[in-house]
């Protein structure tokens, strides 16, 4: 008799390597699997490339010595790029991937070159979260204290050359260098769970609009899901601090990735861990005073913005609110003022503060104490550079902040916004750890949805130079079938 039922088996696919995700983590595995000679197969929950990477800044933290610091004549060291990044990673940074990062630091640049990124030769010199042109180099909070005491100060923000917003640039150049090594990309792909097969991660099943799919590896399968600030579920399990907040993602970032992982016995490290920013102007902030509900200042305005933003957020008591003068506000660029004026003004501290909603004694004692020093060109306190420090005067204004603030401000969401850190435990060679901490055989991961360099700490940068350096490990092992 004929079987006249349909087939309900799922189609199969095989490929030596396949890679869950092509943001730049996921990217970087498929072009270094590819060029090790692997067939390799990416699958994408959406219906292009790039995820979270092709909405970032861009930037990329390099240094020791890269051929664009050379061009510009920025001298650096492995040895001060692994201690500022320790220090300004944590506490509690992995001591041990930020050593081995740094010292491939040089060696990754020339890479990502090699396979279409672009840094122009061209210095962006003032505070900031993205320079407004297409310089290919920033500063990243090197040069404030205390990290200027800790190491040589050196700009290392690589990026793409376009204003603002130019992670799409980097993503596009390395998805079309991966289409040219022979990668071969499946988009509107869900992988929903891992397939095990003798002991060692075989494959991936996935849906594709409700169809299901088999993808069979006979190598090794790469996860870079991102992270998974979008999964309230997850956030309220591992970093409830985060819930309530906005999503600094494409809105994909629901942690399936780690969760697939998790399925078949991996261990995850940091889960508590996220970045927070907020709208606030460094350029503006950097000549200012920043104070907390308290009308205390809290520390070094000069620091990469992520850092006191992470700060005012979550250590803090609320309102924090940027304490400037009008001279400090024409000092601004209009460029970088995106529009904003201070939301209060006073002719004197007292009524700025009650205005405020802050201590009008105690605003007016922090006053008095900056001013003391920043007649003498110091910050006595925290630090600051005397290029940034000088007496403030009335008439005083005040920005609002995302901490304690109003959700929007001249027009522009205030509120705070961020995402996740924490994800599967890796070893250096981006092999996914069980509990015991030992490597799942076929099993690699890197990007967000991995643990990387981060502990308290974040500086722009990192999650795309972590994610396209350990990405690169992992399609070398996978293709290498080591794990």
């Amino acid at each position: 008799m004929t079987d006249t039922r349909p087939d309900t088996r799922p189609s199969l696919h095989t490929a030596d390597v396949v890679v869950i995700g092509m943001g730049i983590a996921g990217a970087c595995a498929a072009i270094e699997a590819a060029e090790a000679g692997a067939s390799v197969l990416v699958l994408e929950g959406a219906s292009g490339p790039g995820g979270s990477s092709a909405q970032s800044g861009g930037e990329v933290y390099l240094g020791g010595g890269t051929a664009t610091q050379q061009a510009l004549g920025v001298e650096d060291t492995e040895e001060d790029m692994r201690a500022f990044l320790t220090a300004a990673l944590g506490p509690n940074a992995d001591e041990a991937k930020i050593a081995d990062y740094c010292a491939g630091a040089v060696d990754h640049h020339d890479w990502l070159v090699a396979h279409g990124a672009e840094f122009h030769h061209k210095l962006w010199d003032t505070p900031t979260w993205m320079p407004g042109d297409d310089s290919g180099l920033m500063w990243m909070g090197e040069r404030a204290q205390p990290y200027a005491s800790i190491a040589r100060p050196a700009a290392r923000g690589h990026r793409p050359p376009a204003p603002n917003f130019a992670g799409n640039l980097l993503m596009d150049a390395l998805v079309a260098t991966a289409q040219k090594a022979g990668v071969t990309l499946h988009c509107d792909v869900k992988a929903r769970s891992l397939i095990v097969s003798e002991g060692r991660v075989a494959g991936v099943r996935a849906t594709e609009f409700g169809e299901e799919r088999e993808y069979l590896a006979t190598g090794g399968v790469v996860l870079a899901t991102g992270g998974f600030v979008d999964n309230d579920r997850m956030l309220e399990q591992w970093a409830p601090q985060q819930v309530g907040k906005d999503k600094v993602s494409d809105g994909r970032d629901d942690g399936s990735g780690i969760e697939m992982g998790m399925d078949i016995g991996a261990a995850v490290r940091r889960m508590h861990q996220t970045e927070t920013a907020m709208l606030i102007i460094p350029r503006l902030a950097v000549g200012a005073m920043l104070v907390d509900g308290d009308g205390q200042r809290f520390i070094n305005e000069e620091v990469y913005p992520g850092l006191y933003c992470h700060a005012a957020v979550h250590h803090r008591r609320p309102p924090v609110w940027v304490i400037i003068d009008e001279k400090g506000i024409e000092d601004v660029p209009e460029s970088e003022l995106w529009g904003m004026q201070p939301m209060h003004a006073a002719e004197t501290i007292e009524e700025l503060a009650a205005d405020c909603g802050l201590p009008g004694d105690a605003l007016a004692d922090t006053l008095r104490r900056y001013n003391a020093g920043a007649r003498n060109g110091e910050d006595p306190q925290f630090g600051k550079s005397a290029r940034w420090v000088r007496p403030l005067e009335p008439p005083f204004g005040a920005y609002p902040t995302g901490a304690g603030g109003p959700d929007t401000f001249n027009g522009l969401p205030l509120k705070a916004q961020g995402f996740t850190l924490g994800g599967l435990h890796t070893d250096l060679q981006s092999r996914v750890l069980d509990r015991a901490g030992e490597a799942i055989p076929g099993l690699f991961a890197a990007g967000r949805c991995t643990h990387g360099l981060h502990g308290e700490g974040y500086i722009s940068g990192t999650s795309l130079g972590d994610g396209s350096f350990f990405g690169r490990r992992a399609g070398r092992g996978a293709a290498q079938g080591t794990g």
